[in-house]
């Protein structure tokens, strides 16, 4: 069985700065600054400048954003999409277990009847690309 890298995990922070990356995305896709980014957070939060800077630096280095210098400034894009991220996870997961189809078993045994169907739906997807 080949081994799955480990998924990037995500601490609280990252996942809120990551999800404003994913909505921005579409109506900036040349990236946005740390500005940018502190400006779209929830204010509840009150972060500074150099937190959400911290954080964006050390989402680049795990590979889940990509950056581009604008200026003096660093332009942030998502790397991959939520179903991207959300996949490795699962896959890494997965990875680790002992017994996978014992994994897959007690997970599919709390799947409601519609994510049934999703997986079905998704199974069958798959099984027509492959051919």
């Amino acid at each position: 069985m080949p081994t799955t890298p480990a998924a990037p995990r995500l601490g609280d922070l990252e996942r809120v700065v990551m999800e404003q990356l994913w909505e921005s995305s579409e109506r900036r896709p040349e990236g946005a600054s740390v500005r940018d980014v502190l400006e779209a957070l929830p204010a509840d939060r009150n972060l500074a400048y150099t937190t959400v800077m911290t954080v964006l630096d050390r989402l680049s280095k795990k590979g889940l954003v990509t950056r581009e210098r604008d200026g003096r400034a660093w332009r942030y894009t998502p790397a991959g999409t939520r179903a991207s991220l959300t996949a490795e996870t699962m896959r890494a997961s997965l990875g680790d277990a002992n017994d996978r189809r014992a994994t897959l078993l007690h997970f599919l045994d709390g799947a409601t009847p519609e994510e049934l169907d999703d997986l079905r739906a998704a199974l069958s997807e798959v099984e027509q690309r492959r051919g």
